[in-house]
C-alpha cells in the first residue's frame, strides 16, 4: 500500500493524499509537478528513476487508511 507522504521533498508544497498533482518513483519519493517538470526534468535525483502521477486516496479508503504525516524535504532542496 502506499505511504501517501504528505509533501514535495523538494520544495515542501503539501501535496494532499485526495488530490492530484503528487508524482512518485518506485520507492515513493515524492515530488510536486512543477519540479518534477521545471527542475528534475522527470527523474528522482535519489534513484534516478522516473517520476509518474501519484494515484489518489478518497473517501472511506482514507479514513481506513490514511496517509503518511511525515514530511521528508531535501535540506538543500533539489537543485
Amino acid at each position: 500500500m502506499l505511504e501517501m507522504r504528505p509533501s514535495c521533498e523538494c520544495c515542501d508544497r503539501d501535496l494532499p493524499a485526495s488530490e492530484d498533482g503528487a508524482m512518485i518513483c518506485s520507492f515513493e519519493c515524492t515530488f510536486c509537478a512543477p519540479c518534477t517538470q521545471d527542475v528534475l526534468n522527470g527523474a528522482c535525483p535519489n534513484c534516478g528513476g522516473g517520476l509518474v502521477p501519484r494515484p489518489t486516496r478518497t473517501g472511506t479508503a482514507l479514513a481506513k487508511f490514511p496517509a503518511s504525516t511525515k514530511r521528508i524535504v531535501k535540506q538543500t532542496g533539489c537543485v
